[in-house]
């Protein structure tokens, strides 16, 4: 069994804020990521899958289909784009980057056969780097 990663890169902006705190409560968790205005970050996506090496091929998948898949289903409607405004389906009700993560693994899962119809290979892992110091690993449980 092989894990393949492969690496993204989009922007995008987000504003943190709970519709079910005060605004005081919202500025004392969120601190500056509560700007009214938001606030932007160059995110880092790890797309990460598992299977066996095709025998015929050499190779775990096709990287054409994962970019594509990808590049239809996250960067087209992430990127450049206020995730609270503009992509709630993926970013969840406060777009926090653990809400992202899990938006982005739920929307390659639920296309994942699109690109890849047979049982392998699966969708592992989604990470995202939001800043160099904070990770995000969604599992995909089996």
């Amino acid at each position: 069994m092989i894990r393949l990663t492969r690496r993204y890169r989009f922007s995008a902006s987000h504003r943190l804020h709970s519709p079910a705190l005060s605004g005081r409560d919202n500025a004392e968790l969120y601190g500056r990521c509560n700007n009214p205005h938001g606030h932007g970050h160059s995110y880092v996506l790890d797309v990460s899958l598992s299977g066996p090496v095709d025998e015929s091929t050499g190779r775990v998948a096709d990287l054409a289909a994962l970019d594509r898949l990808v590049e239809t289903r996250i960067l087209s409607r992430l990127g450049h784009r206020d995730l609270a405004a503009e992509a709630p389906d993926i970013a969840g009700s406060i777009p926090t980057s653990e809400n992202l993560a899990a938006g982005i693994r739920a929307s390659l899962q639920a296309h994942w056969h699109e690109s890849f119809p047979g049982r392998e290979p699966r969708l592992d892992r989604v990470r995202l780097y939001e800043t160099p110091r904070n990770v995000f690993d969604e599992l995909v449980l089996r």
